[in-house]
């Protein structure tokens, strides 16, 4: 896709060559805006969850860079002949109510006729430029902190399988509708330095890239990970997506994963949706913004350090 990439002019601040969540455009000095977008196929059977996870999912780029939403434009493929039109509405209605939670106006959007159905939206917000949060911004010596647990790729794989118990399911949507705007704002309160969201890529291939654009390496403390009630055992179960062992084979040319079984590594590398930031900032910063994640009801955790070295990831 190298080819794609036209020649870029001094306002682009953020562009495609370092995988980041979004692209930033500078205004002037203290603006900037932040565009992106993304869908996703169901991942529930209630059409308006689904709604408000996609939406979630959609506009937590925004978060990672730094930003704040503005407005979406609703992305949608709907299978016309198959489902019906008062379904859409529940979906679209889904979208509504994240956009009223964080504070974002949908002005429009487009759909288009799939026999798969999807959603997702089409996000601009602004930034601050000198505070941007970018995948190449990790120092040596930082926390790496975790806002959200992992397990949403098992835990959605057993939905659709119907393999999933109620509590696991109600702990898998929790997570996914819960928005990244307070973790975002906690990032910059703390002084980080880069951030991105865990998302489909997993934690591995989104701290992987980290690592690897911040030319630094990522020690990743396993029995410190966080994961939804059940996603451990589903995964020793064999219950995984395909995208988190994708995700594996992508991501195992820089992964040192010491002792760990095949099973710990596939849930490091879990897809997840609508998952946390992931950021780093000053050892010093860490118990605050722990405790401020906390009293706010995230299920955050210290889970790794950085250092110099070869760009890489070790597992311990």
């Amino acid at each position: 896709m190298g080819n794609l990439h036209s020649d870029h002019p001094p306002e682009l601040l953020v562009g495609p060559e370092t995988g980041d969540d979004a692209a930033v455009w500078q205004i002037d000095d203290h603006r900037a805006l932040v565009s992106t977008a993304d869908f996703i196929t169901p991942v529930v059977d209630d059409a308006r969850t689904w709604g408000r996870v996609a939406a979630a999912n959609s506009v937590s780029d925004v978060y990672a860079m730094g930003g704040r939403p503005l407005f979406a434009l609703n992305l949608v493929g709907w299978n016309r002949d198959e489902l019906p039109t008062e379904l859409l509405g529940d979906l679209l209605a889904g979208g509504q109510d994240v956009a009223t939670a964080a504070g974002f106006v949908i002005v429009g959007g487009h759909t288009i006729d799939d026999p798969e159905p999807k959603y997702g939206m089409a996000v601009t917000g602004e930034v601050d430029p000198a505070r941007v949060l970018t995948n190449a911004g990790l120092r040596p010596g930082q926390d790496l902190i975790l806002t959200k647990p992992l397990g949403v790729g098992v835990l959605t794989t057993a939905i659709k399988a119907g393999e999933a118990t109620a509590e696991q399911i109600d702990g898998a949507v929790e997570s996914m509708t819960r928005l990244n705007d307070v973790a975002a704002r906690v990032a910059l309160a703390a002084g980080a330095t880069g951030c991105t969201d865990v998302t489909g890529f997993g934690l591995l291939g989104h701290l992987g890239r980290m690592a690897i654009e911040s030319e630094v390496v990522a020690t990743i403390e396993f029995d410190a990970i966080p994961f939804l009630s059940g996603a451990a055992d589903l995964a020793s179960d064999g219950v995984m997506p395909g995208g988190s062992v994708r995700n594996l084979e992508w991501g195992v040319e820089y992964l040192d994963s010491g002792s760990h079984d095949d099973v710990h590594q596939l849930l490091i590398a879990d897809a997840q949706t609508s998952g946390g930031l992931i950021f780093g900032i000053d050892p010093g910063e860490t118990s605050a913004a722990l405790a401020e994640l906390s009293a706010t009801g995230h299920h955050a955790a210290c889970i790794g350090k950085t250092s110099a070295g070869s760009a890489r990831l070790l597992l311990h």
